[in-house]
């Protein structure tokens, strides 16, 4: 027999080599070459080289708009991610820890839509049962849902080109396989080609398709990185199963704003719609307390105010710890360099403990003299009023430089009550546009900040 020839895969990028190596040339990745074997090259679907005569250039102002027809989910905040609604022929791709709440938004969100169109949803994780046991215990179990327990993907599309859905749920991806590969599902070249297939049959019909994944240990989508680009919009839920409220941040989309955030809260009837989610994540203490303060940072298309706090403890180690749940520890620690070279004031013997409350994780520069100021407020340990809000960028200069959106942010933060603000003095707004009830404090330097507030 001949013998035969093996291909070492990367779980990580896709990339194949002929040799076994620790590192993945293309991505980087270590330990990530998996051995597999090579399929016998076929001509797909009996494609035959040429030029098809419909096809032919077009210039841009040829090309003939459509408006995107978009269908509610019921859900306001799902909506809201999506940028708006579904949009059919559109591919979803919704990832996140397990148990968070993945397959419990879809089953409600296909539950609602099963009224008004056809529905499919496709499990290849749980059985029929445990998927009717888990919309009954929803309030569910009344909806004329469509329900399918398959995992090749071959007969999942042969099926649904009867049943003709308009919305179709895949739970899990990582399930699906195909039967030209002979590679076991999961595997980078199963899921690969499984939602290659998948988003063809999807843009083919015009169905509205969700895809669910896995996330690895590091809380990335596991499989192929193509894998999120080949779909239109990339959903990953935040935050810990174990706490009532969950979020879910578009990191990509095709429809609509890119980090737009929808937050849930978990009940016994499932994920609920938070509509003011600013209320939920403000402690309101009672009285000040050293080390906390709000800010207002933007999250696609809307403001949100969020608590931050700091400790700031002597250190008892050589090497002091700097500890950030929510932001960026390297900005921290610029932050902390900056304070001490143009604020004079020095932090290198103390740990840093920085939280933001609620579990949101910040990704813009906006809440740099919020992080200041509660690190200085715990220093010294002198309360903060519970009435005042800051936002700003803070460079290495020592300058506080302005943040997209400053009326928006002021605007939110007047309409929680708030009576003063500092802000970078870019962000100041004219005597045409100034916010009833509202004093604001425009600053230019770090210097300026931090004698402000002391």
């Amino acid at each position: 027999m001949a013998k035969v020839k093996l291909l070492y895969v990367c779980s990580s990028c896709g990339a194949s080599q002929s040799k076994w190596a620790g590192q993945c040339m293309d991505c980087g990745e270590w330990n990530t070459m998996m051995e597999s074997i090579p399929q016998a090259k076929s001509n797909r679907a009996g494609f035959t080289p040429g030029i098809n005569s419909d096809i032919r250039i077009q210039t841009l102002d040829e090309v003939q708009l459509e408006t995107e027809e978009r269908t509610k989910t019921g859900i306001g905040e799902l909506d809201r991610v999506l940028g708006g609604g579904l949009v059919h022929g559109s591919v979803t791709l919704i990832g996140g820890d397990p148990g968070i709440g993945k397959s419990t938004l879809l089953t409600q969100t296909m539950a609602a839509l099963a009224g008004s169109l056809p529905c499919l949803y496709v499990t290849g994780e749980e059985s029929l049962q445990q998927v009717s046991l888990r919309a009954r215990r929803l309030g569910l179990g009344d909806r004329e849902l469509n329900l399918l327990s398959a995992t090749c993907v071959e007969n999942i599309i042969a099926l649904s080109a009867r049943q003709k859905p308009r919305v179709m749920v895949i739970d899990s991806i990582q399930t699906i396989y195909t039967e030209t590969l002979s590679s076991a599902p999961g595997a980078v070249s199963q899921v690969r080609e499984s939602a290659a297939q998948l988003v063809r049959f999807a843009k083919q019909t015009g169905t509205a398709l969700f895809l669910v994944g896995h996330v690895t240990k590091e809380g990335t989508l596991a499989g192929p990185r193509v894998l999120e680009h080949m779909v239109d919009t990339v959903l990953y839920f935040e935050g810990d199963s174990g706490e009532r409220y969950r979020m879910i941040r578009a990191v990509k989309n095709r429809f609509g704003a890119v980090n737009e955030l929808g937050v849930f809260a978990m009940t016994d009837s499932g994920l609920k719609p938070v509509n003011n989610p600013s209320a939920i994540f403000l402690s309101r203490h009672d009285e000040p307390v050293p080390g906390s303060i709000i800010t207002v940072i933007r999250e696609g298309s809307r403001p949100l105010l969020i608590e931050v706090q700091a400790l700031v403890d002597e250190s008892h180690s050589s090497n002091p710890r700097r500890i950030c749940l929510g932001l960026d520890a390297n900005r921290l620690n610029m932050l902390l360099a900056v304070m001490h070279r143009h604020g004079g004031i020095a932090l290198f013997d103390q740990d840093v403990f920085v939280n933001v409350v609620g579990g949101v994780r910040v990704t813009e520069t906006g809440a740099d003299t919020a992080q200041l100021l509660a690190a200085l407020s715990s220093f010294r340990n002198r309360p903060l009023p519970t009435d005042l809000i800051t936002f700003g960028e803070i460079g290495l200069a020592g300058e506080i430089r302005p943040v997209p959106n400053g009326q928006e942010r002021l605007r939110e933060a007047a309409k929680h009550g708030f009576k003063h603000a500092i802000v970078p003095k870019a962000n100041m707004p004219k005597k045409s546009e100034a916010i009833e009830g509202l004093n604001i404090t425009p600053v230019q330097r770090v210097s300026e900040l931090i004698d402000i507030t002391l």
